[in-house]
């Protein structure tokens, strides 16, 4: 900063001056008055020089926190690219990420698909902020949407034009696949979505909390600190509301860290997608399926594909327990999955 310019104040002082006249005394000087301080003088404005000066100054100062900020966020994220980069060579070392959609060693029958649905569609993997809910999960009522589900993709300021391209093509045909599958619409938008997906680093995510109170009002502050507080084991998470205790869902949030492989990244879209649809646990036994935490399916199945077709078939209601719908769902899986002659 650049101090201002300062004129010294001058001391003040009485000059007796005495006339000299030939061989006469001087007469007494006059009295003199009280003497009061001069005004100090204004002092100047800094000159145009020295306000450029000071914004340079000033700017310089912004840029360098800036950037120390960013160095130290970006050796965060290229240390959690590195993370994952092993977490997804690691597993696929131990056959996992599979990217068959219909696998042969995997058949599946009408009993085995119904038992997979009601694990998935009638348990919540969490509880009460995001919390683990236990092997199994815990039971809960048939949930789904009802009106059309408008997917919306945000993007931190880490991610650049072509991978906010690439995110955008890839969920508009995934939002396609979804559609097919369930009956029920499925379309990306470009605002005033109520699924948004969220691609963001790990300080992206952090601060995300004002964002995820204008996306879903009245959201509960144990969610967003659930979301802000990921555990790096996990690679994304989705959470779905409804107004008040109904269970028609009416707005989702996504989250998908942009630290990723892409491999990983499309896994999240299939997964955390779905899960938002509707089918909102894991279960240890369900297989073929991305619905289980083994990571044997990396992108979603015919098997999730059915049970899409099952939770929006028009027989089954929104709030449906168990024992109300499983006899139903018996039904629709023997339908999609006939016996053999």
């Amino acid at each position: 900063m650049i101090a201002p310019h300062v004129t010294p104040r001058p001391r003040l002082s009485v000059l007796a001056l005495m006339a000299l006249a030939a061989c006469q005394a001087p007469e007494p000087p006059p009295p003199v008055a009280d003497a009061r301080p001069l005004a100090r003088p204004a002092e100047p404005k800094p000159s145009q020089a020295d306000l450029r000066r000071a914004r340079a100054e000033r700017n310089r100062a912004a840029n360098a926190a800036a950037t120390e900020a960013l160095v130290k966020a970006s050796s965060i994220s290229n240390a959690q690219r590195d993370f994952y980069a092993r977490a997804e060579t690691a597993l696929r070392e131990q056959g996992r990420l599979r990217q068959d959609r219909v696998p042969q060693d995997a058949p599946i029958d009408a009993r085995t698909l119904a038992r997979n649905f009601l694990n998935i569609a009638l348990r919540d993997e969490y509880g009460p902020g995001g919390l683990q809910a236990g092997t199994g999960g815990t039971p809960a009522p048939l949930r789904r949407w009802g009106e059309p589900v408008r997917l919306q993709v945000e993007f931190g300021d880490s991610s650049d034009v072509a991978t906010r391209r690439a995110y955008r093509v890839e969920v508009t045909q995934y939002a396609a696949r979804l559609a097919a599958a369930s009956g029920h619409p499925v379309s990306l938008t470009e605002n005033g979505g109520n699924f948004v997906v969220m691609v963001l680093s790990d300080d992206e995510r952090r601060a995300i909390g004002p964002r995820l109170a204008q996306l879903v009002p009245g959201i509960p502050p144990q969610d967003i600190v659930a979301m802000q507080q990921l555990d790096p084991d996990n690679f994304c998470t989705v959470f779905a509301y409804s107004h008040g205790a109904a269970p028609v869902y009416s707005h989702a949030v996504a989250l998908i860290r942009s630290e990723l492989t892409p491999l990983l990244q499309t896994s999240c879209i299939h997964e955390e997608l779905a899960q938002g649809m509707g089918l909102a646990n894991d279960s240890p036994v369900a297989r073929p399926s991305i619905f289980n935490d083994d990571e044997e399916f990396a992108l979603l199945t015919h098997h999730d594909e059915l049970l899409l077709a099952i939770l929006y078939d028009e027989r089954l209601q929104p709030g449906m327990t168990r024992a109300e719908a499983e006899p139903i769902v018996q039904q629709i899986a023997e339908e999609l999955l006939p016996p053999a002659p």
